[in-house]
């Protein structure tokens, strides 16, 4: 299945906890499609924090939803994540976007991702490495971009 995962890092050395997490999730079941550049944008939510680092990723993988989800925990868990305050600042954030154009919710895992269609930090790197993406709701991802400010680092 085809999926698209959105990754931020707003503490320590955010390139190397965005690179630690890309190489961490390619494995025989994750295959790497497509990485954006990455794009320095301000906090969502908790206004008081550092900068993020976003980028976004295609994937193709075996896993099911909760299965891919319970993976990117894991490794948010082993970069340092911690779960202290919602849309506080971490070390490393890997959010399902969308998996296979699927719409479900349950108490674990909402596709695509609530938010997607809100934050120009997604919105900008997914529209870079899939142009043509028409988003779950319908939508094509060229009129859709989202709130706040990006600005693309490389």
């Amino acid at each position: 299945m085809r999926a698209f995962l959105g990754l931020g890092s707003n503490l320590g050395d955010r390139a190397l906890y965005l690179k630690e997490a890309i190489s961490a999730l390619e494995s025989p079941t994750i295959k790497i499609l497509a990485t954006s550049r990455i794009y320095e944008t301000e906090p969502w939510g908790v206004m008081d924090q550092p900068q993020y680092w976003n980028q976004v990723i295609e994937i193709e993988t075996l896993f099911e939803p909760l299965d891919l989800l319970h993976v990117c925990q894991e490794i948010e868990h082993r970069l340092g994540r911690e779960r202290k305050v919602h849309w506080g600042s971490r070390t490393i954030d890997i959010d399902i976007l969308i998996y296979d154009n699927r719409v479900s919710e349950s108490e674990e895992l909402t596709l695509p991702h609530p938010y997607l269609e809100e934050r120009a930090f997604v919105l900008a790197p997914l529209r870079e490495i899939a142009p043509t993406l028409v988003l779950p709701s319908g939508r094509a991802i060229q009129v859709v971009s989202g709130e706040g400010k990006v600005f693309p680092l490389s």
